[in-house]
């Protein structure tokens, strides 16, 4: 076996599969270019048969990546796999990821189809997915549920068919380590070609062991991909955490033996742009990414820490990407430096003019606060880079009212398809009355399910950076706002969530 282990990042597919996370083409492509300077081995960027939306992301993100294999998902069938490939055709290296539910549930319940209709299936789309592309990675849904004598012929042909990569996936977060690492040290054993494909492994977090499940693939079954997210987005509990998989590796390779292609110090900047992209905050105590990851409260932690970081540190800070450096550009800097800041921080816009409107507002901001962190540069783009979508909802202005003992007001001038309109209404806070006082006109009737409020950066002077998720007619979007006054990074986020809403991009929900 290899001692490469192949990262595949399913972000902009699996991981956009939570409720409020999905992107737009723009986004998801800042995101996949952010992967490439992770140097991620193969970037699974979406859908392509589920909506031209998706197709639209995956051609896009085909176009620009060079340096990574894109890949994308496609149902046991001639039309998903047709789109895929055409998506795909602009790809340095194109991967046509198909898949079937093998387990007796999936396919009893939901397929409704015999064991021998699925194992047709299965083969005829890897022979079809081999017609359009050299890579084709297979995926059995429910593998880890599924019968080993049936999942040892499904997997036994479709090799034979020319899959280059089997994926085991634990769909349902049911798997504990010892026992999947097992399973697929049994499925290679068992199966004559199980040489002639590289193995992968795929697993939801349901059980909190997706991380310890993938790993117990690759120790004790041999895999040697697997398949994870940044900061392990993804549906319900998330999948298999990209930075933890990659940071336990390159830590422990005295146990692992095996190399990766992955530039640790992009980690952070990359789970920057996926937490600030989809609304999903990152957790102060999650590992490598969390505020907290190399924190010591304690004062024994500190002492041994100032003298010898080993004591308590098995990782660097550094290493992953995490820094102290604040930008120092101000009011006065010039247009190249700032230029210059956004490449570091790997953010490519793709005109001048949108250089232009991300500066001016670097420097509004600059004249409302004195000091600009990184994580400032990356909300005021992620806002630009809304902003810049065709909206239907757009901020002008806030004023509001708050005293002690009175009910708070607020009146908000807003654009509706380019035309101003004035809202006005009371709330139990200024938060509160600000987003009624947008309903007042817009009349959405969607439901507010989660409102959050995080500090980009330290102290007061912070810009506070808003997650507004709305509910409507089955539909879930997230919007995000960020300003230093609280209030109107809410107003911001509320009209964010409205523009989605209005979004008639339809996703699909494919495997788990």
């Amino acid at each position: 076996m290899s001692d490469q282990l192949i990262i595949f990042d399913t972000t902009l597919r699996d991981g956009e599969q939570s409720p409020g996370a999905s992107m737009t083409k723009d986004e998801k492509l800042r995101i996949a270019r952010q992967l490439e300077r992770l140097k991620v081995d193969v970037i699974e960027a979406g859908f392509a048969a589920s909506s031209n939306g998706d197709f639209d992301a995956v051609k896009a993100i085909a176009d620009a990546i060079k340096d990574s294999t894109i890949c994308s998902l496609a149902r046991a069938n001639d039309r998903d796999i047709g789109r895929a490939a055409d998506a795909l055709a602009g790809a340095n290296r194109a991967r046509i990821h198909t898949f079937i539910a093998t387990s007796a549930l999936h396919m009893e319940k939901k397929l409704r189809m015999t064991p021998e209709q699925v194992l047709e299936q299965a083969k005829q789309a890897v022979r079809y997915a081999r017609s359009r592309v050299a890579d084709v990675e297979f995926s059995p849904e429910d593998g880890y549920r599924s019968d080993p004598d049936f999942l040892c012929r499904v997997l036994e042909a479709v090799i034979a068919e020319g899959a280059t990569t089997i994926n085991v996936p634990d769909t349902v977060g049911y798997a504990v380590p010892e026992l999947y690492g097992n399973f697929i040290k049994t499925l290679r054993e068992r199966i004559p070609n199980s040489d002639k494909a590289i193995w992968s492994v795929h697993c939801h977090n349901d059980l909190g062991m997706a991380v310890a499940n993938s790993l117990a693939g690759v120790k004790i079954g041999g895999a040697r991909q697997v398949e994870c997210t940044i900061n392990g987005l993804g549906e319900r509990a998330g999948n298999c955490s990209l930075e933890e998989i990659v940071m336990a590796v390159k830590t422990r390779r005295d146990y692992f033996g095996l190399s990766l292609n992955i530039d640790a110090t992009q980690i952070v900047p990359a789970s920057r742009m996926v937490s600030q992209t989809t609304g999903f905050v990152v957790q102060p105590n999650k590992a490598v990414v969390g505020a907290n990851a190399f924190a010591h409260a304690s004062g024994i932690h500190q002492d041994g820490v100032l003298k010898a970081r080993d004591t308590y540190e098995i990782m660097r800070a550094e290493d992953v990407g995490w820094s102290a450096n604040k930008i120092v550009l101000g009011k006065l800097s010039g247009r190249n430096a700032f230029k210059q800041r956004l490449q570091d921080l790997g953010i490519s816009l793709d005109s001048e003019s949108e250089i232009n409107t991300a500066f001016a507002k670097f420097k509004e901001l600059a004249d409302r606060k004195s000091d600009i962190f990184d994580e400032d540069i990356l909300a005021l783009v992620s806002d630009e880079s809304v902003s810049a979508e065709k909206e239907q909802f757009g901020l002008v202005s806030l004023a509001q009212h708050s005293e002690t003992g009175e009910r708070p007001q607020a009146t908000v001038v807003f654009t509706v398809d380019g035309k101003e309109v004035r809202g006005q209404s009371d709330g139990n806070g200024p938060v509160d009355a600000s987003l009624k006082a947008i309903e007042s006109h817009v009349k959405s009737g969607a439901e507010m399910v989660l409102y959050s409020v995080n500090a980009i950066s330290g102290s007061t002077e912070s810009q506070g950076e808003v997650t507004v998720r709305l509910q409507h007619s089955g539909r879930v979007v997230n919007g995000v706002g960020s300003d230093p006054d609280i209030v109107v990074a809410s107003a911001k986020a509320y009209l964010s969530a409205l523009n989605k809403l209005q979004s008639k991009a339809d996703r699909v929900a494919a495997q788990g």
